[in-house]
């Protein structure tokens, strides 16, 4: 007879072996999920579209330092400017620069453009690449003053030049970008073709779409701005969209040229009315709100001066004509005015933007109409009569009870009330009088017809 042993009972080493099996099905899908979190890439999009100005250098921040906590393998900016402010550019540069995850900057789609501020942006990025059919360049610095181009001496215009040159040497060579040809875009405002941009070396890729370009960034070796060597392993990537938030969006929208302009006039002709009609309420609160908002916008914006004296000059003629007859002269040059100092307001040198005239006109024509409108009514109060209180008497008529002698007091009816009154001439009665004016409750008639 066999020793007894536990691991000799019938069916034993078939239980075992299906509780085996059960714990190895219940941990593959745990580690399948973990091998392809592992594995998958994380490709962080931004869209640089538009004018670089505050809004938009905030929002590439923050999708920056987005990218960086979630560890992502690669942020692509797709890229489309006329250019923008200066400073906003440079915080967007140094943002790129310390990025500890890898950035690539692509002009696209086909037609778009990395110009001015966008061709400093897109030296600075750790991958360059362009879309066929796109250009970039033209990055000359431009002076303006109130909105207005202004000429400088030599020596001036040398030393921003050679500042603005020596800040794009100062990452494009470590890039191993073509710094000498890059400075032309800002010596000459030369402009480049994306063949012209990859011939010349101072982009690494032309791709016809983004997918185009992460599949050849896959397996590639990058040099990093601090000398590091980074391999892109895409594979298998993950894209996500980093958009911009509410707030971002709200502010963005305000500084449109458009949007501004309405703003401002909106606030001015809200103000407007409720200073000229107390009590409204309404009108103050909206055009408080306005006002704040378009102060907030000029803050960020390249006003021009000649725009806002156009504005003003409408104006002024806007109440002209509410005041004297001019057969339409005023109301007219005042459009004119308003209209020209609206496509003036916003001027920027860099990108050449501003109010659109289908706005400049559908704004003016109302706003014309309405201050016209309120200045008459504001005119026309002044002519009222009081209708209360004393002052309500004068010139009024009323007629003489029993009669009234020279110097002498005597009575008289007006409004249905009898009231003490004093001529200078004898009045008969039943003779209608006119008030001439009021002490305490004594009226100053004369007569004025025989009896009433």
């Amino acid at each position: 007879m066999k020793p007894y042993s536990k691991w000799s009972v019938p069916g034993r080493p078939v239980v075992l072996a299906t509780a085996a099996v059960f714990a190895l099905l219940l941990l593959l899908p745990a580690a399948s999920v973990s091998n392809e979190n592992t594995a998958r890439a994380l490709v962080m999009d931004l869209n640089l579209d538009g004018e670089v100005e505050p809004v938009l250098a905030t929002y590439i921040d923050e999708g920056l330092a987005a990218a960086a906590s979630r560890k992502a393998t690669l942020v692509l900016v797709r890229m489309d400017t006329p250019g923008g402010l200066s400073d906003s550019m440079k915080d967007i540069i140094q943002h790129i620069l310390a990025s500890p995850v890898p950035v690539a900057v692509y002009v696209g789609p086909t037609g778009a453009r990395g110009a001015s501020a966008g061709f400093f942006i897109l030296m600075s990025a750790d991958v360059a690449a362009m879309a066929p059919g796109t250009r970039t360049g033209a990055a000359s610095p431009v002076i303006a003053i109130g909105g207005f181009t202004i000429g400088v001496d030599e020596v001036l215009r040398r030393k921003i030049m050679n500042d603005a040159m020596a800040f794009l040497r100062s990452y494009s060579e470590k890039r191993g970008r073509n710094a000498k040809l890059a400075e032309e875009a800002v010596t000459d405002a030369r402009a480049f073709t994306e063949k012209e941009a990859l011939d010349g070396k101072l982009i690494e890729w032309v791709a016809a779409s983004p997918e185009e370009l992460l599949r050849d960034l896959d397996g590639r070796t990058i040099s990093r701005f601090d000398g590091t060597k980074t391999t892109l392993k895409l594979t298998n990537y993950e894209r996500v969209s980093f958009a911009l938030s509410a707030r971002q969006r709200f502010l963005a929208r305000i500084v449109e040229p458009d949007m501004f302009f309405l703003l401002l006039i909106l606030g001015a002709l809200g103000l407007y009315a409720e200073f000229t009609h107390p009590g409204a309420v309404i009108p103050g609160v909206v055009g408080a709100i306005c006002s704040v908002l378009a102060l907030y916008a000029m803050h960020l914006l390249p006003v021009n001066i000649a725009g806002v004296l156009l504005i003003l000059t409408a104006v002024t003629l806007f109440v002209l004509e509410a005041k004297y007859t001019s057969h339409g002269v005023l109301l007219l040059g005042g459009v004119i005015a308003m209209i020209f100092g609206a496509i003036f307001l916003i001027r920027s040198p860099l990108t050449y933007g501003g109010v659109s005239l289908g706005v400049a006109i559908a704004v003016t024509l109302p706003f014309a109409g309405i201050s016209v409108f309120l200045m008459r009514l504001v005119l026309r109060s002044r002519q009222w009569k009081p209708a209360t209180g004393r002052e309500e008497l004068l010139r009024e008529q009323g007629v003489a009870i029993s009669g009234l002698k020279g110097g002498v007091e005597g009575m008289i009816r007006i409004h249905g009330e009898t009231w003490r009154a004093l001529s200078e001439t004898d009045v008969a009665a039943g003779t209608t009088v006119k008030v001439l004016r009021v002490e305490g409750l004594k009226l100053h008639v004369e007569p004025i017809g025989g009896p009433g």
